[in-house]
């Protein structure tokens, strides 16, 4: 029986379920628990006996009920919201997906939401930031693709609001950040790629102004003076450009002289439109040229067996943003940092 269908008398008592926008006195009309002690309960406050706070949350997810975000901030300066920021493009190939799954896992059982915000190619990566910061729209912010010296970073260190970065930059004072490391990506498969036999090896590089593109250069220039193979970089193709763009360099490259057999792969992405080049040129993967890549999804190998993988789990990633960032917001100041280290397994 509905609240409406109750009688006058019992209308709006313990245990029935008011009509109108649940609020947390609907809660606690229908638990008998005190207002203070909802509120804490949907907080997960750890002094309340853990069977009080599934019923109260039960309770609130079977009403439909949602917190009053701007009381909230008005009453605490808190908004319970972590935005992420991500490109449309992010998406592809599982880079914002798992990144989301993993950040979620971190705020599970918190008052946190994730609340993603595009990102679109015309719109300055700064200016979202700027948004969220001086409207207090989050309590904390992510954000991808790090630059060496980053804006979005020197912002968000001036306005102390609280940040991760997915990759380092070169700022002088140390920042959260969650990166992989991959100068000793860069470092291993160069060195995997003179053992199969390649003299020459190659990349296609990400933008200049992003950090890790220096990290991959710096692995690949030590791995090739150690095995004293040569190494080049792509020239005028890099990660954010059109496949069919770095496809079509690397089969005219494929057909000059001394062309490189074996290529290293920053994403997936990029090592299909490789490894589709190196196969219209003729060249044979596996045999007569090699390729190694980081991989985030299983997919990439069953399309490609015959390249090499490394895994970079964004995940992963996205659980260590996630709890960087909540431990940020408590007020902690150290230790706000990891670098995930590829691990090789190279068939045979």
């Amino acid at each position: 029986m509905s609240d409406e269908e109750l009688p006058p008398a019992t209308r709006g008592k313990r245990g029935a379920k008011p009509s109108g926008k649940p609020t947390l006195k609907t809660i606690a009309q229908m638990t008998g628990l005190a207002v203070t002690t909802i509120s804490r309960a949907l907080n997960n406050a750890p002094e309340l006996a853990q069977e009080t706070r599934d019923r109260v949350q039960k309770i609130a997810a079977e009403i439909g009920y949602l917190p009053d975000r701007a009381a909230l901030r008005l009453k605490t300066g808190r908004t319970n919201v972590i935005a992420l920021l991500l490109e449309p493009d992010e998406q592809i190939y599982g880079f914002g997906t798992n990144l989301v799954t993993g950040i979620t896992e971190a705020l599970r059982d918190t008052a946190y939401h994730l609340v993603i915000t595009p990102l679109f190619r015309n719109v300055p990566p700064i200016e979202p930031i700027r948004h969220i910061v001086r409207n207090r729209m989050a309590d904390g912010v992510i954000f991808s693709k790090a630059e060496m010296f980053d804006e979005r970073i020197r912002f968000l260190l001036d306005s102390d609001f609280p940040f991760v970065s997915h990759g380092r930059s070169r700022w002088p004072e140390p920042h959260p950040f969650v990166d992989f490391d991959n100068e000793a990506y860069a470092y291993g498969a160069t060195k995997r790629l003179a053992e199969r036999g390649c003299r020459k090896v190659s990349i296609v590089l990400p933008d200049s102004a992003l950090t890790y593109t220096e990290h991959l250069k710096a692995g690949i220039a030590r791995a090739a003076a150690e095995t004293g193979i040569a190494y080049e970089f792509a020239a005028d193709v890099n990660l954010g450009s059109a496949t069919d763009a770095i496809r079509n360099y690397v089969i005219k490259r494929a057909k000059r002289p001394d062309p490189p057999d074996g290529y290293v792969c920053a994403s997936e992405v990029s090592a299909l439109a490789v490894i589709g080049a190196l196969t219209d040129a003729g060249l044979v993967l596996g045999k007569n040229a090699h390729v190694v890549t980081k991989q985030s999804t299983s997919m990439f190998m069953q399309f490609q067996p015959n390249a090499e993988t490394v895994q970079e789990d964004f995940a992963d990633a996205g659980r260590h943003l996630g709890r960087l960032l909540l431990r940020q917001i408590s007020g902690e100041t150290e230790g706000l940092t990891h670098i995930a280290e590829p691990k090789f397994e190279w068939a045979g």
